[in-house]
């Protein structure tokens, strides 16, 4: 088993997500979606991750909570089925959170919707 000292920390810079031109940079996104297909399964996993997220404070918020509500969506989902009450009151507040990390950062979110 492996220690969280000798895991690598990830850096995930909002900042840098636009060139000079403020045209989307396609190794940025190469490197979130990479970084999200990571983090996804260690959301379910609990424990520590070794991530960083730089960027401004309001782009950092939008992304922990569409992460978090993305979590509540697929926990209630899989626990209640897709027809549950608390699993469309969940995806309605993915989709909220959705839109603000969009508006925010001017990224899309990279899971269907």
């Amino acid at each position: 088993m492996r220690n969280n000292k000798d895991l690598v920390t990830v850096t995930l810079d909002f900042s840098k997500a636009k060139d000079a031109n403020g045209e989307l940079n396609e190794s940025w996104w190469l490197t979130f979606g990479a970084i999200m297909r990571w983090i996804m399964p260690s959301l379910f996993k609990g424990g520590t991750l070794p991530l960083e997220l730089t960027g401004s404070p309001a782009d950092i918020r939008s992304f922990t909570n569409a992460l978090s509500r993305e979590k509540r969506y697929l926990q209630s989902w899989r626990d209640h089925g897709l027809d549950s009450p608390q699993t469309y009151k969940n995806k309605s507040k993915l989709d909220g959170a959705i839109g603000q990390f969009e508006r925010t950062t001017g990224l899309r979110w990279p899971f269907q919707k």
